[in-house]
């Protein structure tokens, strides 16, 4: 956020923030000549942005501002389409030009220094102080650099959404609307997602859904329910052809059981037969079967062995 401050249209500059003179503490408003600085001139982390080579001095950002940078560069970071986001980033069109929105998207690399160019999409938080002769200034230089999109979110009076793009007249958008920006974001943006903490939560994990590849919570809960199913389904096969096996094997233990029984002459009551038959014991069975063939009983065959 730009704030405004006293300036003398006449003053040079004065004393300056570094040793070595490159720049000075107050802000320029206004600036029909080409200033003396340059985008390279101006380290990392200072409180500065370019415009035509006068130094534009930016101030902290208040608590309520700095939630919503926060909260809304979380918002565009997440979105499926998005390949790099950033808050406060400095993007210098030429070496005059130095100008770092609040929220920038893009596709800026991973990298120390200055962003080339602009971002496609820009958003500006407005609030209390905000020196709206520069924001305009540096709405103006942004959509000339190249941006498509710029958002002022107004964080005072009623929530609002100042919407510029390039060659159209400025609309607002307000909560209960949503706001675009196509072959940048995937989705569109809810306005109280950039103010409301809930109402960004759940923009970001439909967010973040569909970059796991479900387009929303009900796909990944439906999803999950048929995979589960289906580990169900799977699971209960596998059982059924255990279950089918052992019984194959249980049948065939009792045969062999029966056949030596009987080819040794041995009488087999029918609570005997019917022990057998119940038997789903296969070591048992089997155990009965190597007993039988040298019992002298069938009682002494199903007996324990000694």
């Amino acid at each position: 956020m730009l704030v405004a401050q006293p300036v003398d249209a006449g003053l040079k500059p004065v004393a300056p923030l570094w040793g070595d003179g490159t720049l000075p503490l107050v802000p320029a408003r206004s600036h029909p000549s080409p200033g003396p600085f340059r985008a390279e001139q101006i380290p990392e982390g200072s409180p500065y942005e370019l415009s035509n080579g006068h130094p534009i001095f930016c101030l902290p950002t208040g608590r309520r501002g700095g939630l919503s940078n926060l909260i809304g560069g979380e918002v565009l970071e997440t979105d499926p389409a998005v390949k790099a986001a950033g808050v406060g980033v400095g993007f210098s069109k030429d070496p005059s030009h130095l100008r770092a929105p609040d929220v920038s998207v893009g596709d800026f690399a991973n990298e120390p220094g200055w962003a080339p160019g602009a971002p496609p999409l820009a958003v500006e938080y407005a609030d209390t102080g905000q020196d709206e002769v520069e924001l305009a200034n540096k709405i103006a230089e942004l959509l000339d650099a190249g941006t498509q999109h710029i958002w002022v979110v107004r964080l005072v009076g009623a929530r609002r959404v100042e919407v510029h793009e390039p060659g159209k007249k400025v609309w607002l958008a307000r909560p209960g609307e949503a706001l675009t920006a196509p072959g940048i974001l995937k989705n569109p943006v809810p306005v109280l997602a950039l103010y409301d903490r809930e109402a960004a939560h759940e923009a970001m994990l439909r967010n973040l859904l569909q970059r796991r590849g479900y387009e929303s919570l009900e796909a990944a809960l439906a999803t999950a329910s048929a995979e589960g199913k289906l580990e169900g389904k799977l699971e209960g096969k596998l059982e059924g052809k255990l279950e089918g096996k052992l019984e194959g094997e249980l049948e065939a233990a009792r045969r062999a059981l029966f056949a030596v029984l009987k080819a040794r002459r041995l009488e087999i009551l029918e609570p005997q037969r019917n022990q057998i038959l119940a038997t789903r014991d296969l070591p048992l069975l089997e155990r009965w079967l190597v007993q039988a063939t040298t019992a002298s009983t069938t009682a002494e065959a199903l007996g324990e062995a000694r």
